[in-house]
């Protein structure tokens, strides 16, 4: 599969840092961010590049050549004027450059992600799109990605759009699959693009997202897929700092699912939020004390937060798939709005019990997932590659510390109940502070 890796910007940030240095080529431990970029697609088998570039284009294209001291094939589209982020793409692909499912990058993020999972799950969809998106430590000003149950995007919101009081965490990183069709509708605009539209007196430029990706949100087109993986902008020298020292430490390489990773599982009702019993009002949700904290913990760990809930209210027809959604919605905002994130929630709907007024009837089944059963656990430890021995399982009831068990995690209760030996803890905090230090 060809790669399209967007190296044109000027990084006017960052370079109060790097005065004489295009963005890519900034070193992160002495090596361009560029080229680790092209030796992580390499060692996928990712080889047949293309790189846009305008500013300061002679400094990449002397440094990289045509690729072959990386074990690499790169042609280069120089923009001698700004064409906008898509410009150079439409004008490829009305020169027959592009065709087929390509990947687009930027350069200037750094990132470390197993490639090959990203196209099989497009391929698997069938769309005409896959976004790479991923949690964020601060989600209410970040642009969000809405979709529905099967990853189909209905709605994308940028900073500045409205949005909804409660909302899923999931951020568009800036890495893409394309079907190069996408571009067939700005195609016989490409001979104007990069001219001045007599009317305005502008530049005639392509906005990627504005122009080819929005358009598409509910389409049933456009997917996009879910990962914890490392992909962080270094655009400003905050952020560059940021991630060299997360290179450093190995959090970069780590986060990668090729590479084994590993979790705590967290129970919710009465582990991330005030127990209520059966909780079927979103206005009775409420974050318990120090559970914001101590999930920014874990995101800071290296571990996974992952929440696995039994929650039977859906077959008993209490509460709709919709409604608990929503309720999850109110979960990630909370926790967003102090710099918390989970990186997914996994939910048994099923009650093995009938004789329920307005049951659904398809989910009044015996399940492999709802706990003490690990189904739960086990679909998470496949979706991201997870060592369930190296991994924990926190709640504060049997079921939880019985499916932890069943997966063979390490077990963690909250409360005083004699469950067996698992350590036995007051709170998340409490259990966060005595694993994470």
């Amino acid at each position: 599969m060809k790669v399209v890796i967007m190296a044109g910007g000027r990084g006017t940030r960052i370079s109060q840092l790097f005065p004489d240095i295009p963005k890519p080529l900034i070193p992160i431990d002495g090596v361009p961010v560029l080229e680790r970029e092209i030796i992580s697609l390499r060692d996928q088998g990712f080889t047949d590049l293309i790189l846009t570039v305008s500013y300061k284009a002679d400094k990449i294209v002397n440094y990289l050549d045509d690729g072959q001291k990386l074990g690499v094939k790169i042609d280069y589209f120089v923009e001698d004027t700004p064409l906008g982020n898509a410009g150079a793409l439409v004008k490829m692909r009305a020169e027959g450059k592009l065709d087929g499912d390509f990947l687009l990058l930027n350069a200037d993020s750094i990132f470390d992600i197993d490639f090959n999972r990203l196209v099989d799950y497009h391929k698997k969809k069938g769309g005409l799109v896959t976004l790479f998106t991923h949690p964020n430590s601060h989600p209410y000003d970040s642009g969000l990605i809405i979709a529905n149950r099967d990853g189909r995007v209905t709605q994308w919101l940028t900073k500045e759009d409205k949005r909804p009081q409660w909302y899923k965490n999931r951020v568009n990183a800036g890495l893409h699959v394309l079907n190069a069709s996408v571009l067939d509708g700005l195609v016989k605009e490409a001979e104007r693009i990069g001219t001045v539209d007599e009317a305005t007196g502008k530049l005639i430029k392509v906005d990627l997202d504005r122009q080819i990706l929005k358009p598409l949100c509910g389409s049933g087109q456009m997917f996009c897929y879910d990962s914890p993986e490392y992909v962080k902008d270094m655009g400003t020298p905050e952020r560059y700092e940021a991630v060299c020292k997360d290179f450093e430490n190995g959090t970069v390489q780590a986060k990668n699912l090729k590479n084994k990773q590993k979790a705590i599982f967290l129970d919710r009702d009465g582990t991330i939020n005030k127990y209520v019993g059966f909780l079927r009002n979103i206005d009775d949700f409420e974050l318990l004390p120090g559970v914001a904290e101590a999930i920014k913990k874990i995101n800071a760990s290296g571990y996974l937060a992952i929440v696995v809930t039994n929650q039977p209210v859906v077959a008993r027809g209490e509460v709709t798939f919709k409604q608990l959604d929503e309720i999850h919605n109110k979960m990630e905002t909370l926790l967003g709005q102090e710099g918390a994130y989970l990186d997914a929630i996994y939910f048994c709907p099923h009650h093995p019990d009938k004789g329920f007024e307005g049951e659904v009837p398809e989910l009044k089944i015996d399940c492999d997932c709802r706990k003490p059963k690990p189904g739960m656990l086990l679909k998470a430890a496949d979706d991201f590659n997870i060592d369930l021995t190296s991994s924990w399982m926190i709640g504060d009831g049997k079921h939880d510390i019985g499916a932890g068990k069943n997966a063979g995690c390490h077990t963690a209760l909250i409360g005083n109940e004699d469950y067996g030996q698992e350590m036995t803890v007051d709170s998340l905090f409490d259990f966060v502070d005595k694993i994470i230090r």
